[in-house]
C-alpha cells in the first residue's frame, strides 16, 4: 500500500478527531483526517485492527496511537519514553521533541517520507504501524532530526546529549550536525555511524553496520557526501570527504576511500567499480546483488 499525497497544512498540535461523542461526528472527523494526513489515518486503522486481534496489547496501542491527536504527538510519546533519563523526565523530553516538530515543517514532512520509504522498500514492514512503533532505524532517524534542529537553533550541548541517548538506546550514532534528507531507509540500523560533516541526500537506503566516517583526526569538512538514490550495503565503510554519486550502489562489506561515479556499483577492500547500474535509483530497488567479475573480466 502506497499513499501518494500528504497535505501538511492541517498537521499541527490541534486534534482533528475525538475519541468521545456520537459516531457520526467521529466518522466525519476520521474522514477529515484521511484527507489531511493519510499516513496517520493508516496508522490508526492498523492499530484498531491489531487492537481487535491482540487484546494483550490494547493498552499499548491506545497509549502509543489511538489516544493521540496526531502523528507528531504519538511519535513524541514513543521517543520520549525511550530517551528519557533519571534527570530529564519523560514529560520534559517529550516537550523538547514536540517543540522541534511544531517549529519545523521539514521535520514533519520527513517523518512521513521516511515511513513511506520503509513501507515501499522493506518487505517485513507489514504496513505503517509496525515500523512506526517498533523499527529502531525509523525512530533513531526521527530522534536525530530533533537533535539536528536543536543543534541549528543554539542548543548544541542538548543536541549532543540527545545524540548520546540515541546511540545508547538505538545503537545508531548520528552527529547532530550531519545533514540528512528525507525518504531515508535505515534497515535494521544497528551500528550505523554518521560523522559530523556527512551529507545524505533524499531517497537513500542504508543497511546496518554502515559507517560514514573520517580518515583520521583532521578537522573541517572530512566526511562523505551521499547523493540521492544511493544504496549502501551492510557493513560498508565510507571514509573521508568523498562523494558517492547519484544512483550508486555500495556492496556489502566494502571500504570506500575514493569518490564513486554516479550510477556505478563498487565493491571490495578497497572498493572499486564492478558494474554500471541499470537501475536509476538502487535505493528504491533494494537489489544488493552485483556481478562476480569486474568490468575488466577479473574476479572479485
Amino acid at each position: 500500500m502506497k499513499i501518494e499525497t500528504v497535505v501538511l497544512n492541517s498537521i499541527d498540535c490541534t486534534p482533528i478527531f475525538s475519541l468521545n461523542g456520537d459516531n457520526k461526528a467521529t466518522n466525519s472527523r476520521e474522514k477529515q483526517m484521511e484527507f489531511a494526513d493519510p499516513i496517520w489515518a493508516a496508522i490508526r486503522r492498523e492499530a484498531k485492527a491489531e487492537e481487535q486481534d491482540c487484546s494483550c496489547l490494547c493498552l499499548f496501542l491506545n497509549k502509543a496511537v489511538l489516544e493521540l491527536a496526531n502523528m507528531e504527538d504519538a511519535l513524541g510519546g514513543i521517543l520520549s519514553s525511550k530517551l528519557a533519563t533519571g534527570t530529564i523526565t519523560e514529560d520534559r523530553m517529550q516537550s523538547l521533541i514536540l517543540h522541534a516538530f511544531a517549529a519545523c515543517p521539514t521535520i514533519r514532512r520527513a517523518i512521513r517520507n521516511d515511513l513511506q520509504a520503509i513501507v515501499d522498500r522493506d518487505p517485513v514492514a507489514g504496513g505503517y504501524l509496525r515500523p512506526f512503533v517498533f523499527f529502531k532505524g525509523f525512530q533513531a532517524l526521527q530522534a536525530y532530526r530533533v537533535a539536528h534542529w536543536h543543534w541549528n537553533h543554539g542548543s548544541r550541548f542538548l543536541a549532543v546529549f540527545l545524540q548520546n541517548r540515541i546511540s545508547e538506546i538505538f545503537a545508531v550514532d548520528i552527529h547532530p550536525a550531519a545533514r540528512i534528507g528525507s525518504g531515508i531507509l535505515m534497515d535494521h540500523a544497528t551500528g550505523i555511524v554518521v560523522g559530523e560533516t556527512s551529507v545524505i541526500e533524499d531517497n537513500v537506503s542504508i543497511l546496518h553496520e554502515v559507517t560514514l566516517g573520517g580518515t583520521g583526526k583532521q578537522s573541517g569538512d572530512r566526511h562523505p557526501k551521499v547523493r540521492q538514490g544511493v544504496l549502501i550495503g551492510a557493513g560498508s565503510k565510507i571514509l573521508g570527504n568523498v562523494e558517492i554519486g547519484e544512483g550508486a550502489k555500495i556492496g556489502a562489506g566494502s571500504v570506500v576511500l575514493d569518490p564513486v561515479p554516479p550510477h556505478c556499483t563498487v565493491a571490495g577492500v578497497p572498493a572499486r567499480i564492478v558494474a554500471r547500474n541499470s537501475a536509476k535509483n538502487p535505493a528504491l530497488e533494494m537489489d544488493q546483488q552485483f556481478p562476480h567479475h569486474f568490468e575488466d573480466g577479473s574476479g572479485i
